[in-house]
């Protein structure tokens, strides 16, 4: 996968003009978006990865060969930010999720080792009512002994509500399971 960082963006004036299909990272806060976005580009620094949760503030736009654009927005749940900043950050995502044609799917990525959050239920749910295509990504799996991951996906697809078949685990550490998710995300944009 050829990946290069194209522009970071805060509204839509700053949006790239083009008209590559999107697939957009969503999750939680300390959840592994940046870690996720490098080890699916096979890219040690595509994205930044902080020591503390909450360092993505703007809307991240990346070419993937040519074909498509890898988008990595704000991690959601995170408290430690001022009310302003919150709320700033929440119109934007809602107005590129609203209005940004480009946009073909969302891989949402939850933390294996435990129950989907509130939070994360919620974004499944405005996903679902703005017919949003979603694609589930545990991410984490290396956290948990190999008996027990089947286990761990199960919950997460009862309480998402989503197919097991429709959740896929991966380690950004062992490097596992992106090769299902790629596949998956080639057989959404048509390639």
């Amino acid at each position: 996968m050829n990946s290069t960082f194209v522009t970071s963006a805060l509204n839509a004036s700053q949006w790239p003009d083009t008209d590559l299909p999107e697939i957009v990272v969503v999750g939680r806060s300390n959840v592994g978006k940046s870690s996720f976005i490098n080890a699916l580009c096979n890219r040690k620094k595509l994205a930044y990865v902080g020591n503390t949760p909450g360092k993505t503030r703007m809307i991240n736009f990346f070419n993937i060969d040519d074909k498509w654009m890898l988008v990595d927005v704000p991690g959601y749940g995170y408290a430690k930010m001022s009310k302003s900043l919150l709320i700033q950050m929440g119109n934007m995502m809602e107005e590129y999720f609203s209005s940004r044609h480009q946009l073909k799917a969302v891989i949402s990525l939850v933390d294996a080792r435990h129950e989907a959050k509130r939070d994360d239920i919620d974004m499944i749910s405005s996903l679902k009512e703005k017919n949003i295509p979603i694609i589930v990504v545990a991410t984490k799996v290396d956290k948990i002994p190999k008996t027990k991951r089947i286990k761990a996906l199960k919950t997460i697809s009862q309480s998402l509500q989503i197919p097991l078949r429709n959740i896929y685990g991966v380690s950004s550490t062992e490097k596992t399971g992106f090769e299902d998710v790629t596949q998956k995300i080639y057989e959404v944009l048509g390639f």
